[in-house]
This record gives C-alpha cells, sequence and structure tokens, in this order.
C-alpha cells in the first residue's frame, strides 16, 4: 500500500512538471520576428544606401569623366517659358527636394549656405568652370547646363528635360543666388557626409540594445 500511495505522488508531481513545461514553452517569444523591430531591413530607416559610404567621402566632390553631349543644349532648344518669379518660388522648393536625386541628395545638400560654390559662381554665364572642363572637356557652360551637371554628379540621376519647368525653376533660383553670391563666400564645406548622420542612435531603432542579443540560458 505504501509503496502504491509513493507511485500515485511521483505520477502526480509528473503530470504537474510536465504542465508546468508545456505553459513555458506555449510564453510568447520577445524575440520571434514580429516582436524584434531590428529583424526586418525595410524597419530599419538606416538600411537604405547611404551616399556617404562611397569610396569618395564627399558625393559632392565625385570623380570620373562624363560625356560633354549629356549636359550640353541641344541644337533645338527651347525652354520651359513662365513668370520670374514664380519659377524662382519653385526653384527654392526643388533646391531642397531630395526625390530629384537617386542617391537621397538634393541641391542644397551640397549648397546650403553657398557651399561648395567656387568664385567662379560669382561670374555672369556662360563662363568657365574648372570641375566642368576637368569632367567633360567644357571650356565654358551655360547655368542651366550646370544645373544638369549637378543632376548627374554627384545626384547620381539623368539630365531633366530640357524643355522642363523644373529645369527652368532650378536654373531660375540658382540665378537669385548668384546675385547675392561674392567670392569668398562659399561656406567652409560642402561635404554632405560631414553633417548629422541620420542614421545615428536616437534615430535608429536598431542602434539600441537588442533584447533578444541577450545570451541564451
Amino acid at each position: 500500500m505504501k509503496l502504491f500511495n509513493l507511485f500515485k505522488t511521483f505520477v502526480a508531481s509528473f503530470t504537474l512538471s510536465l504542465a508546468m513545461s508545456g505553459m513555458a514553452l506555449a510564453a510568447p517569444n520577445p524575440c520571434a520576428m514580429k516582436h524584434n523591430p531590428c529583424a526586418m531591413k525595410k524597419m530599419n530607416p538606416c538600411a537604405a544606401k547611404n551616399p556617404c559610404a562611397a569610396k569618395a567621402a564627399n558625393p559632392c566632390a565625385a570623380n570620373g569623366h562624363i560625356k560633354s553631349a549629356l549636359i550640353t543644349r541641344p541644337a533645338d532648344y527651347r525652354p520651359y517659358q513662365g513668370k520670374q518669379a514664380d519659377l524662382v518660388k519653385e526653384g527654392k522648393k526643388l533646391f531642397g527636394d531630395t526625390k530629384l536625386s537617386s542617391n537621397g541628395l538634393s541641391c542644397s545638400t551640397c549648397h546650403a549656405n553657398y557651399g561648395a560654390f567656387q568664385d567662379s559662381f560669382a561670374q555672369p554665364y556662360p563662363h568657365r568652370v574648372q570641375m566642368v572642363d576637368e569632367r567633360t572637356g567644357k571650356k565654358t557652360i551655360e547655368l542651366d547646363e550646370m544645373v544638369q551637371l549637378c543632376m548627374v554628379v554627384p545626384m547620381a540621376t539623368k539630365p531633366l528635360p530640357w524643355d522642363s519647368k523644373k529645369l527652368a525653376a532650378l536654373t531660375a533660383y540658382t540665378a537669385e543666388l548668384q546675385k547675392g553670391f561674392k567670392p569668398g563666400k562659399a561656406a567652409a564645406t560642402g561635404n554632405p557626409c560631414a553633417a548629422k548622420n541620420p542614421c545615428a542612435m536616437k534615430r535608429n531603432p536598431c542602434a539600441a540594445k537588442n533584447p533578444c542579443a541577450i545570451k541564451k540560458h
């Protein structure tokens, strides 16, 4: 009888142990995909292409030759016509629009506070621009052609349609900027990679400590 009671006690204890184990196994897993914000690239805003990750630390000073025909006015060039004030206003918006590029840059990324402008920017167009001469072989360049060069490099995209409102607007706004520019006024740096990193700790949820990275017991 005593032996039978011991057996019943053992069975009851074993059954309780199994039940508790089952409960533990069924508990929510904090490291499951839906609970881990860093488990999927699309949930990490810093997983996007970083224009500053290229070999050249400064995309505003990108190297390499490009065909001059790519940025040269076509023979039948007919620019978009509109009120100058309206074009300048629109151009100011476009100057900071990163959607114009393929790498997250905008015109203002390099040229905020006259950054990256050479002293020659003060001269009436057309004139010689050293970078243009070195990159394309063109000895002089028009202002709208200069805008097109910036589309190709450093913004890594195609030139704007020559008859587009966007090109006319950016050209008009750049002409307004030119009026206030004086040699020696360029900002000390035209390197957007020297600016604050948008993927810094406080803006990157995946930079924080990952509770799923703790050592398993």
